[in-house]
This record gives C-alpha cells, sequence and structure tokens, in this order.
C-alpha cells in the first residue's frame, strides 16, 4: 500500500478528514509541562492520547521546533503519533530535500513541498514511498503577492503579468482609440487569466503524473492549499484527482471538507484539513476559576477535535 492508499484506509476507519497540527507554541504551553526535560513532547504526548480517535492525520510544522531541545522533541513527537498508528505530515514546506531516508524526512509518512525551485529539488521525495503535498495556495494574507498573480500565456510560454496592468500612456499608444474599452477588455482578459497558484496545480498534477510508478496510475503527490471553499472549489476544476491539504478554514468555514478529496481517480476519498489553534488551546478556556493544566488541555483538545472532525464528515 502506498501512502495515500493508507491514508485512505485511516479516514475510512476513523470517519474524519481532521489533521490535527501538533505546532504547540511555548508561551501557551501549560504550567504543569514546564517541569519536563521536553515540555513540547510532554503536551504533545497528551494532546495525540486525547485526539488520536478523531484525527486521521497529524501534521507537524518543524519551525515550531526549531531550537536545541526542539529537534529531540520534534522527532519523538512524531515517532509517538505514529506508534498511535496516526499518520504524519511533515509540514516544513521543503524548496530542496535531501535523500528522504535521512534523519526526520524518512520517520513522517508526507511532507509539504515548495514548487520554487522545481521538480529537480524535490526529486528524492516525488520518486520515494513519501506522500508530497505542493504549497499551492496558502490563506496568509500576503500570500497573494506571489499567488494570485495572473499569467500571460503564449503557447508554451508563460509570463507573469505586472500588478498595473493598465500601464501608462505610453503603453497605451497614442492611436487615439476608445481607452476606456481597451482598459474593459485588459481587465476582462486578466480576470480569465490563470494565476500561479493555477499554474502550481497544474504543476503538480504533472508532477504526480511523471513519478508515477510502473503500476500506478498517479504517484501520491497531492496540494496543500488555503483560503475559502470557494478558491478550494476553483482549485479543485484545476487539479481533479490530486488530495487536498486544507490549512486554516477548519472552524470558519467546515464546507471546504467538501472539496479536499477527489471524487474519482486513483486518490479518490483521500484529503485532510489541517486544525492546530483550534484543538491546542480549546483548554486556554476549561477550568476557569482554578489552575489549568495539561489534564484540562487533553480533555478540551480531544472534545475540539471530536466536535470538528464531526462538522467536516457532514460536510463531505
Amino acid at each position: 500500500m502506498t501512502v495515500f492508499d493508507r491514508l485512505r484506509e485511516r479516514i475510512r476507519r476513523t470517519e474524519s478528514l481532521l489533521a490535527v497540527g501538533l505546532n504547540p507554541d511555548r508561551s501557551r504551553l501549560p504550567d504543569d509541562c514546564r517541569e519536563y526535560d521536553y515540555p513540547r513532547r510532554a503536551f504533545a504526548r497528551r494532546i495525540v492520547d486525547a485526539t488520536h480517535d478523531y484525527a486521521a492525520a497529524y501534521a507537524v510544522n518543524p519551525a515550531y521546533y526549531a531550537d536545541a531541545d526542539g529537534w529531540t522533541a520534534l522527532a519523538e513527537t512524531v515517532a509517538y503519533a505514529r506508534g498511535r498508528g496516526v499518520p504524519v505530515v511533515l509540514d516544513g514546506k521543503y524548496a530542496d530535500l535531501p535523500n528522504p531516508d535521512a534523519d526526520l524526512l524518512g520517520r513522517a509518512d508526507a511532507v509539504t513541498v515548495s514548487p520554487y525551485c522545481g521538480r529537480a529539488a524535490l526529486r528524492s521525495a516525488l520518486d520515494a514511498d513519501c506522500g508530497v503535498f505542493v504549497v499551492c495556495r496558502t490563506p496568509n494574507p500576503g500570500a497573494a503577492d506571489l499567488q494570485d498573480r495572473a499569467i500571460a500565456t503564449d503557447g508554451d510560454e508563460a509570463e507573469v503579468r505586472d500588478e498595473n496592468r493598465g500601464g501608462g500612456d505610453a503603453d497605451r499608444g497614442d492611436a487615439g482609440g476608445n481607452d476606456d474599452e481597451t482598459e474593459g477588455s485588459d481587465e476582462a482578459e486578466a480576470d480569465h487569466a490563470p494565476t500561479v497558484a493555477d499554474y502550481v496545480a497544474d504543476l503538480a498534477a504533472s508532477w504526480a503524473a511523471d513519478a508515477s510508478p510502473a503500476d500506478a496510475v498517479s504517484a501520491d503527490v497531492g496540494l496543500l492549499v488555503g483560503g475559502s471553499s470557494d478558491d478550494l472549489d476553483h482549485l479543485r476544476e484545476r487539479a481533479p484527482d490530486l488530495p487536498f491539504l486544507a490549512v486554516g478554514g477548519a472552524k470558519n468555514d467546515p464546507e471546504i471538507a467538501a472539496s479536499v478529496t477527489p471524487e474519482g481517480g486513483p486518490h479518490a476519498g483521500v484529503g485532510l484539513v489541517e486544525a492546530t489553534r483550534e484543538v491546542l488551546y480549546a483548554g486556554e478556556t476549561a477550568g476557569r476559576g482554578r489552575n489549568r493544566g495539561q489534564d484540562d488541555y487533553a480533555a478540551a483538545a480531544g472534545q475540539a477535535a471530536r466536535r470538528l472532525a464531526g462538522q467536516l464528515n457532514r460536510e463531505r
């Protein structure tokens, strides 16, 4: 079985698309976690114990563990989650990957990658038994600086359009035509032009086909996506057969669950919706009026994970 085959089976057994993010902020850990040698590891283990029945996967961002103690906590958190039988996505958004068997990359089930350096820089993961989610569209406001830029296409050539599509007087020429009509035509063309995110979706689909093992229709390649359900619907049209790892919208727009899994193709039924803060810090409001500890956080996290998993499942 491939990684996505195992993930599909996990989704079926748990009836959940939820990927719980194990990305603790050290400043928000409960007090009784701080007495441990590795507080983040202790906290993450309690979260895993409380949520694994409702989680299709866990997502771990190495940036939250980027210090001397953090690397040990990260490696042991990944091992603990997988020991519970739950797949782990290493959400590093890597642009250049070494041998995927090296160190932590060989211990996770899937990774997130940036397409910016091209396929050759990611070959070791694309050609291995490893799920790969290509960063396509993210929900942070600054993502529009690049991801929403329109691409002008001319045959096989693609060019990113400048944001100032109208240009100056010299750009429009001095033929004396109807400037309003020309500008309207330019805007209409821009509205229908593919964006950088669209192009990445197309590119990832081609990588999935190119990296396919001899006995498979498509390799385990998906997209990391964010935004509204409308945004995901649009990307689903561009990449009908790729699983999505949706970030940033589980609580505010559970309807995104309807778009994360392909309806057909080799990866039908495979997709994830990531939630971190909604689960990890549900315990910050638990046990008001007394000292909140690991037990409060774990119990609240389990309840939050069960609730989110149910909401997402109803939208599938």
